[in-house]
């Protein structure tokens, strides 16, 4: 289906006037300023979720100890419910129901505050409206209230941890009847203002889902056919409906679980339900498996909404630096369809402790083996574009690469999760922290790193540093690994993901059976790769603000020599974004076309006007 095209030149050559600040940078309908606005807010709230984590790594190591350097402020800011002191006295010490509250946070900061705004909302802003060759998204009004929603989850949640009694402390799942109970009587409490913010980021992603469809279908240039769109794009497309159809069951399932908080309803609330060996007083005959079967629906597709962008973006860097065609690109297309198809499908391989049947536990298994066989088809392919290739060794590159081997450990090592015999002795162990931080940290995350520093040149006419900015991988690859590996370790001994402690408490002593000393001293090198994976993002913060104003010119609109329709704007991208109509004449990866004295032919370029070996166009 050819769509219409919008863009005529009309829309180019519009006059506009110069807009205020607050228009401008605050309340824009300009999609790449709101992709920017995703971006640099993702980014402080991935952040602030790293920091929760390394409080909780040094608690692990050092259970007991207080904090360094931030005890005491911790002390001051949270009150002494949640901070403790050391034997020496000083303040510090993290409690459990603190631990509790960083764990449940650290993971929705991490997923719906950090990483799938960056994916989804930041790159899928900035990149694909120019990919498409369009002016902006269908809706640039409903796009810029997709931001102030999101903006707003991330406000309350942030605020949750300073009202009393603190923030969420039911984990990132927030199960019931946990949810209900832990909030107590205190309104508003922690997990109120979870719920009001999960509900703001789910209308985030709902008005940015419909947004991101509309305007793939409605907005591609002229010529732009279905199996001519940039890989990229293929996975912002099915990561939409991804949203657009995982998201409404856990709305729902939030409105009716604050009811249960506030209004003593009972949802999720069973009968008979005993709280420190007192009868809780509920009205009863709710159902605790429901709330995880609607929590779970969008569960298991969020895990591929964290994962398609990450795939779009490595293909495309992929393809520019080994300049030949993707290889299987129509493969590629086919297997994310059915990967969005089948995450719809797989959600109770979560759930197998909740004593499902063996026939419906043997459909899932079914299901979850089936998902596996798209994600190596996409894998196989990107590998096998490496065969042959001339490589360009630059950063985006590296961490493209990194991405590769990390997301098929990460791959690998779910497979055990999905059968039910084996899930039932690895669930809720570090086994499965490490499997899923495989795949979003060394995964997804080298991914959008490759990504801020492959679109870096065309947002602000600069690169970033190449010295500091492969610094940043390197170590990055070594800590990440130092850091989730031994988890495996762990995991496989059956040390369970809930300890505040690090497993102290069920440590072998004393001739009784438990965690051996080696499994629980592991804690302290993880936790030591852990701080010095902090340290070494400093490089790649300062690179990223010292590049805006001093890094090196590009010189050109299109420096890596891409393909795509996104380089063949002014740098940095004008309002409107062409300064003509763009049409397409080919697919997305030409690259090194033989007999052609560049090795790289953009999308816009008319057939038979490509300049050949000899000086003259080649005519077709």
């Amino acid at each position: 289906m050819q769509p219409e095209n919008h863009s005529d030149s009309s829309v180019h050559n519009q006059p506009h006037h110069e807009l205020g600040f607050w228009r401008k940078y605050i309340f824009s309908t300009d999609h790449k300023i709101i992709g920017l606005q995703y971006g640099v807010t993702a980014l402080l709230f991935m952040f602030f979720g790293f920091c929760l984590m390394l409080m909780m790594r040094w608690q692990l190591a050092y259970p007991g100890k207080a904090l360094p350097v931030v005890g005491n402020l911790l002390y001051h800011v949270l009150g002494a419910d949640m901070v403790g002191k050391d034997a020496a006295g000083n303040w510090g010490v993290i409690m459990p129901d603190l631990y509790n509250s960083f764990g449940a946070m650290h993971g929705t900061i991490m997923v719906f505050l950090a990483i799938v705004p960056l994916a989804f909302g930041a790159f899928g802003n900035f990149v694909t409206p120019l990919q498409i060759g369009a002016p902006d998204m269908t809706f640039p009004r409903v796009n810029m209230v997709s931001y102030q929603f999101y903006f707003m989850g991330g406000v309350i949640m942030f605020a949750s941890f300073f009202i009393p009694g603190g923030a969420a402390q039911s984990g990132w799942t927030s199960y019931s009847p946990l949810a209900t109970v832990t909030a107590g009587s205190q309104h508003p409490n922690g997990q109120t203002f979870w719920i009001m913010g999960m509900v703001c980021l789910i209308n985030s992603s709902l008005l940015g889902a419909v947004n991101f469809i509309t305007t793939i279908i409605q907005l591609r240039a002229k010529g732009l056919t279905w199996m001519r769109l940039p890989f990229f794009v293929w996975a912002q497309f099915v990561t939409a409906f991804l949203l657009l159809l995982a998201f409404p069951p856990l709305e729902a399932a939030s409105v009716l679980q604050l009811a249960d908080n506030l209004l003593h309803t009972s949802f999720f609330l069973p009968t008979g339900l005993m709280v420190a060996g007192q009868a809780l007083h509920v009205s009863g005959g709710g159902s605790p498996l429901l709330w995880q079967h609607l929590f779970w629906f969008l569960g298991h597709p969020e895990v591929y909404v964290l994962i398609l962008p990450a795939m779009g973006i490595v293909t495309e860097i992929i393809a520019n630096n080994t300049r030949k065609p993707i290889w299987g690109y129509r493969s590629m297309v086919y297997s994310v369809l059915v990967i969005g198809f089948l995450s719809f499908i797989v959600w109770a391989h979560h759930m197998y402790l909740t004593g499902m049947g063996t026939r419906i536990a043997t459909f899932f298994q079914t299901t979850t083996m089936m998902i596996s066989i798209p994600s190596v088809i996409i894998l196989t392919a990107l590998f096998i574009s490496l065969w042959g290739a001339s490589i360009r060794i630059n950063t985006p590159m590296l961490f493209a690469l990194g991405f590769l081997p990390m997301f098929g450990i990460g791959g690998l090592t779910g497979l055990p999760l999905g059968f039910n015999a084996s899930d039932i002795q690895l669930h809720d162990t570090y086994y499965v922290i490490a499997h899923f931080h495989y795949i979003v940290a060394p995964g997804t995350i080298f991914a959008l790193f490759g990504g801020i520093y492959f679109w870096y040149p065309k947002m602000t006419g600069r690169f970033m540093n190449e010295f500091w900015g492969k610094a940043h991988f390197a170590l990055s690859f070594i800590f990440m690994n130092l850091i989730f590996m031994p988890m495996f370790v762990q995991g496989l001994e059956g040390m369970s993901r809930r300890m505040y402690d690090g497993g102290a408490t069920y440590a072998e002593s004393g001739g009784v059976v438990g965690l051996s000393k080696y499994i629980v001293g592991l804690n302290v090198p993880i936790s030591h790769a852990a701080f010095a994976l902090g340290l070494v993002q400093i490089p790649f913060i300062i690179n990223f603000f010292y590049s805006i104003k001093r890094g090196r010119l590009t010189h050109s609109d299109n420096p890596w020599g891409a393909t795509t329709l996104d380089w063949q704007t002014p740098t940095p991208p004008p309002h409107g974004n062409f300064d003509k109509p763009m049409e397409v004449f080919r697919g997305p990866y030409e690259y090194s076309v033989p007999g052609h004295a560049r090795d790289f032919t953009p999308q816009n370029e008319p057939e038979g006007q490509e300049p050949s070996i000899h000086g003259n166009p080649v005519r077709s």
